[in-house]
C-alpha cells in the first residue's frame, strides 16, 4: 500500500518530516518513532485526500493523509 503522509506546523518540527510515504499504521507508527507526538492525539485533526477524517476512517492505496495540529493565532 501507497499511502502520501503530510505533517504540519509543529507536528513537521516534532517527526523533522514533512511528508512520507509507504505507512502502515500510519499515527501509531510514527508515535512509536517519535513519542513527542503522542501528547497532539487528543487535539489534533486528520485528513485523508483534502476531507476531514476521524482515527477509524479507513485508508486506501494513494490516499494522502494529513495531521495538523491545534494552531491559534492573533
Amino acid at each position: 500500500m501507497s499511502i502520501r503522509v503530510l505533517f504540519f506546523a509543529s507536528l513537521a518540527d516534532v517527526t523533522g518530516i514533512r511528508e512520507a510515504d509507504d505507512v502502515g499504521s500510519i499515527w501509531r507508527a510514527f508515535v512509536s518513532q517519535f513519542p513527542s507526538l503522542a501528547g497532539y492525539e487528543t487535539a489534533m485533526l486528520s485528513a485523508v485526500n483534502a476531507e476531514f477524517a476521524g482515527p477509524e476512517t479507513p485508508v486506501h492505496d494513494g490516499d494522502e493523509v494529513a495531521f495538523l495540529p491545534p494552531v491559534s493565532g492573533g
